[in-house]
């Protein structure tokens, strides 16, 4: 199978502290994406103990550019929320210095995971159910495909953002039951 791609927002999920430190949720648990796919817990539990065992790790790169890394995720790993990482933008590297600098005006605001899907099934409303993954990056990108996990804006606490997103979702699902 080829690789695959998982676009993430990450204002509410992901903070950035001092300009290069990233930290939040790359992935969420059961979020329905713009690809109509929903990622299973435990879906990544196998690939990361592998690339444990390896002595291997995620990748954090740019756009998912394999020529282009822009820093290290220091942690990656599974809880009952979803993918966390915790990680650090490389200033001695071209490109990660640009992207602070673009994060912090707001033109990146998106996390993407590389991946390849190992088990997958449709649920019983149509999407696919990713069950186990092989992770092999996790991006920063422009355009973000799962609109939950964003970086915080300056000053406000990511269970913030994350709180009117829910939100809105209840909103919509409101809506959706009342016929519009």
């Amino acid at each position: 199978m080829d690789l695959e791609h998982k676009f993430c927002r990450f204002d509410a999920e992901v903070t950035v502290v001092e300009g290069t430190k990233i930290e939040g949720y790359a992935s969420l648990f059961g979020a329905c994406d713009h690809g109509n796919d929903v990622v299973s817990p435990g879906a990544y539990g196998a690939s990361l103990k592998r690339l444990g065992a390896e002595r291997r790790a995620v990748k954090m790169l740019w756009q998912h550019d394999p020529a282009q890394p822009i820093g290290i995720w220091d942690e990656v790993r599974e809880d009952a929320r979803g993918l966390y990482v915790k990680g650090r933008l490389l200033d001695s590297v071209e490109k990660g210095r640009e992207t602070a600098v673009l994060i912090a005006a707001g033109a990146i605001d998106g996390l993407s995971i590389g991946y390849r899907t190992v088990k997958a099934q449709k649920n019983d409303k149509g999407q696919r159910l990713l069950t186990e993954l092989e992770l092999w990056e996790v991006s920063l990108v422009t355009f973000p495909m799962l609109p939950s996990a964003r970086v915080a804006a300056k000053g406000e606490h990511p269970d913030d953002a994350a709180l009117r997103e829910l939100a809105g979702v209840l909103e919509n699902a409101r809506r959706n039951l009342a016929g519009g």
